[in-house]
């Protein structure tokens, strides 16, 4: 039996500051078809599976098209026509490319059970409803709401994540484990968010209009948080696992508890340097926690 350490292939090296975004698209599908490759002449019990989603395929849009199109059809929502559909959106879009490229690169650096850029394209749920979602959003915004609406609840009922397709998702969005993910309708994530599982960006009632959290770049959220009403979430904050947030919190700082609180109080609380939905860096707050 093949180690972990055999399994895992090399870690991705950090984007120059020339590299274009068709580069880093062009390289992360060539890692994807060669690990596809490995992949299948190592287990061929995989290698029909592999070929079809992967090495049967000339872009990662189309790959991505035929595997989720595969993976949210059912007996009256057909894979033909939901490949089609993604496949328009995609070329139609170019930024959907870009934002999956970062995720990919996000789940590949921050998460230690991601042992391939193809092990994230097939297997990580958290991934797949996120690009689900992003079409989903923009069939929303082009006011083809009942097809949105029919897409979120495909995406809700096989990944068991429930993202409303008005919510405004950015790119290099980590999901993790990602089971139990709820974000409303009026929710917005900015870039390199961290996301664990059973986290809920919800309302606080039964008001209408902008009611759901807005999450800023770099953020960190750990596993079952719930964040609550039209609060902000500031730049490279750190929100505790299990913590309940009803207040806003200062960039770069860490709350935590229920009901969540500044780690230094609220009148002078305590910042850190690093991005923490970047490092991942649950607990370096614990020395300093006084309940």
């Amino acid at each position: 039996m093949p180690t972990n350490e055999e399994l895992r292939y090399p870690s991705p090296p950090p984007l120059a500051s020339t590299t274009t975004t068709d580069d880093e698209a062009g390289w992360v599908w060539a890692q994807i078809k060669a690990e596809a490759r490995r992949d299948a002449e190592s287990e061929p019990a995989l290698a029909s599976y592999l070929y079809s989603t992967i090495l049967s395929h000339s872009s990662l849009e189309r790959s991505l098209a035929f595997h989720l199109g595969n993976k949210l059809c059912s007996s009256t929502l057909l894979s033909t026509l939901l490949y089609d559909l993604f496949l328009d959106t995609f070329a139609s879009d170019p930024s959907l490319r870009v934002a999956a490229v970062a995720d990919l690169r996000a789940a590949r650096v921050r998460d230690p059970a991601c042992v391939s850029f193809s092990h994230c394209l097939l297997n990580f749920k958290g991934f797949l409803a996120c690009q689900a979602h992003r079409i989903a959003h923009k069939l929303w915004n082009q006011s083809r709401r009942p097809l949105a609406l029919a897409l979120h609840s495909r995406i809700s009922d096989v990944f068991a994540i429930d993202i409303h397709p008005a919510a405004k998702i950015g790119k290099g969005i980590l999901l993790d484990h990602a089971t139990g993910v709820v974000i409303g309708e009026t929710a917005v994530v900015g870039n390199n968010v961290s996301i664990l599982h059973h986290v809920t960006l919800g309302g606080t009632g039964k008001a209408s209009g902008d009611r759901h959290p807005k999450i800023g770049d770099g953020v960190l959220i750990g596993a079952g948080a719930i964040i609550l009403g039209d609060v902000k979430i500031g730049e490279g904050a750190k929100i505790g696992a299990g913590s309940v947030v009803l207040i806003d919190v200062p960039p770069r700082t860490t709350t935590v508890g229920n009901p969540a609180r500044l780690l230094g109080g609220k009148e002078k609380p305590t910042t850190h340097e690093e991005c923490p939905g970047e490092s991942m860096d649950h607990t370096s707050f614990i020395s300093d926690y006084i309940i």
